[in-house]
């Protein structure tokens, strides 16, 4: 394991890079408002026990990563920061893997740097134009309002672990199991890297932001993509992966059957396994 921060302009980017430095690589990409420790290191060490060296990394604004005052950057910025990143740890390209947020940065390098790119992993996320092929839409209103009940951060590290938690489970969805000791671990985890147990906010803005691209940029990608959507996605819906999987020419989709818009342990070999099948045909 070897840590590194990279400088970009006036921006730190805490990262970390796992396993053999000979190994092909792949390149980790966060969700919003979430650190490196969002990927669980169970999951993590699956990939890298599938013969990868595997890097991630702390968005700005998150983690060990530069606080960046009134949150002043856009998508373009974002996508940069993981270009910084790549060229910091002497990778030319990579297998990339982006969940929610994550996806949406993936994509970008996909229209706008496809020589960085081996394969491409899609997951939670929507497409750039954020359309769905689904005109009826699951009502997700009520879980919608819960979870906004719970944005107040707490009050403490019981009380803001007691939040997250919750959260996680508006998250997780109602098929699979749900381990509240399991996520607490994970948000121990990310509250301990952070050093500090206020969460990460800078990237609510990023809501309201234009996207720099869309539908027709992706028609024009070419990297293989694997699209995983989760069945139980408050946020991506089906529609939405299906709609992203039609967009880009050389895509495959996965449904997952009874997850939401996490990354349990439950389903930490299923996704394992469906990455590293992809991208060992790259």
């Amino acid at each position: 394991m070897a840590e590194r921060v990279v400088e970009t302009g006036q921006v730190r980017l805490w990262s970390e890079d796992l396993g053999d430095p000979a190994a092909p690589p792949i390149f980790l990409i966060m969700g919003a408002n979430a650190s490196a420790m969002g990927w669980p290191d169970e999951f993590v060490e699956l990939l890298v026990g599938g013969g990868y060296r595997v890097i991630r990394y702390d968005h700005r604004d998150t983690g060990k990563s530069t606080t960046v005052p009134d949150a002043t950057y856009d998508f373009t910025d974002l996508t940069q920061d993981a270009l910084a990143v790549l060229d910091a740890h002497g990778v030319d390209k990579a297998h990339v893997v982006g969940v929610s947020m994550g996806g949406l940065i993936g994509q970008l390098l996909a229209v706008d740097h496809p020589g960085r790119l081996r394969s491409l992993t899609l997951a939670l996320t929507g497409a750039l134009d954020m359309g769905t092929t689904d005109e009826t839409q699951p009502d997700n209103g009520e879980r919608i309002s819960r979870m906004i009940a719970l944005a107040e951060p707490g009050a403490d590290v019981e009380s803001e672990l007691e939040r997250r938690v919750a959260l996680w489970r508006e998250l997780h969805g109602d098929k699979l199991p749900f381990d509240a000791a399991e996520y607490r671990r994970l948000e121990e985890r990310a509250i301990a890297h952070a050093g500090t147990f206020l969460p990460a906010t800078g990237h609510v803005r990023l809501g309201a932001t234009p996207l720099p691209r869309g539908a027709e940029d992706l028609r024009k990608a070419e990297t293989p993509t694997l699209v995983l959507q989760a069945s139980e996605d408050p946020f991506y819906p089906l529609g939405f992966g299906r709609h992203l999987a039609g967009l880009l020419p050389d895509a495959r989709l996965l449904e997952l059957d009874g997850m939401g818009h996490s990354i349990p342990a439950t389903m930490h070999s299923v996704l394992a396994d469906a990455i590293l099948e992809h991208i060992r045909l790259r």
